[in-house]
């Protein structure tokens, strides 16, 4: 009783915050970016289309059975079974089928001028995060930035690179590493700070990072914000007291709540600060909380377990071509212990274009 009790409080809370968004949210702003000519990528593992392939890390995806649904069969780096969002919604706009990734020596120029994912599994806002896994810290992203704009200048010129880079869909998520891998499982930043806290400090970060890219000559910025981290099998089973009980973790996913309203009311602020700005939050916990809780509505029938293994901790290193998957990854929310599959990736891909298209 408990339980459901807080699962109704926390979807009114959501409800009700979404609905006082909704002027941030509106549907005529991302019309407002006009004709989006790329796509650019930050954050972590759910929209790495493959950069952590050419780091030296143990968080890579670039073997069986990740992309067992993906175009070929082909294991692209991408941390699930087929195409990830950035992918999705490339497609749907008609920029292009998939978003590369920076890092890829045989990057094309063409694929250079439609944009390009610079996001890194594992990262994070805070660095301590990246070092854990040594993978690409967020502000080294922009770096990596700084060196695809000098690129794309030399294939189309300044004044058009200006104009790709500022009509081009920027897409930031990230994040829940910060969180999941860090604050809950370390005890370095408890010693510093509070939950809420430490979502100021991530949140600094984050406005730091998005006024650097602003400041290259990104206009149109779409954030994600947290999904329901005691929901992510890893987590109902590493921060569980019972873990093999499959229940999701009431705390943890008020923090991300609280996270996400102050997220929203920061993104609402920020392009007055940000001339010709147009920044927008993106709710992904509403749309996972509600696979979660109506499974069936989206043709699921297992949300605490992932595909790959047992579903309870299998995750990059531990997912690999000799653990076995389910029959049918459509029937459940999570590919592995951290990342939804790409069934999961659809109905939010749809979701996301109609909160904003």
């Amino acid at each position: 009783m408990a339980r459901e009790n807080y699962l109704i409080t926390a979807l009114l809370l959501q409800i009700v915050w979404s609905l006082c968004m909704i002027k941030l949210c509106s549907a005529s702003d991302l019309k407002n970016f006009g004709s989006l000519s790329a796509i650019l990528i930050f954050g972590g593992s759910t929209v790495d289309t493959g950069n952590n392939n050419f780091i030296p890390t143990i968080i890579k995806a670039n073997y069986s059975p990740y992309g067992k649904d993906f175009p070929g069969h082909i294991a692209t780096g991408r941390f699930s079974n087929g195409k990830l969002i950035p992918d999705m919604v490339a497609s749907r706009l008609g920029i292009k089928e998939l978003v590369p990734p920076f890092l890829d020596p045989k990057l094309s120029n063409d694929d250079v001028k439609t944009g390009v994912s610079f996001a890194s599994a594992g990262s994070g806002f805070d660095d301590l995060t990246t070092m854990i896994y040594t993978v690409i810290p967020m502000m080294k992203q922009v770096d990596m930035f700084k060196n695809y704009i000098q690129r794309l200048t030399e294939i189309v010129g300044v004044d058009e690179s200006k104009k790709i880079i500022s009509s081009a869909l920027v897409i930031l998520s990230a994040g829940t590493n910060d969180f999941a891998k860090n604050f809950y499982n370390l005890p370095v930043r408890k010693l510093q700070y509070n939950i809420s806290g430490y979502q100021d400090f991530i949140q600094d970060r984050l406005q730091s990072f998005i006024k650097e890219i602003y400041e290259l000559g990104c206009r149109n910025i779409v954030v994600a914000g947290l999904p329901p981290i005691g929901c992510l099998p890893i987590q109902e089973t590493i921060s569980s007291q019972l873990p093999l009980t499959r229940i999701c973790l009431e705390d943890q996913n008020s923090d991300s709540i609280s996270y996400n309203q102050k997220l929203s009311k920061l993104l609402g602020n920020l392009p007055s600060q940000l001339h010709g700005s147009t920044i927008l939050y993106a709710d992904i916990y509403t749309p996972l909380i509600d696979m979660v809780n109506n499974p069936h509505k989206y043709g699921f029938e297992h949300t605490n377990t992932g595909c790959c293994g047992t579903g309870l901790a299998e995750v990059a290193p531990l997912c690999n071509a000799l653990t076995p998957t389910c029959e049918d990854s459509s029937k459940y929310l999570f590919w592995d212990s951290v990342h939804p599959t790409e069934a999961a990736y659809k109905f939010m891909t749809e979701l996301f274009l109609k909160q904003f298209l």
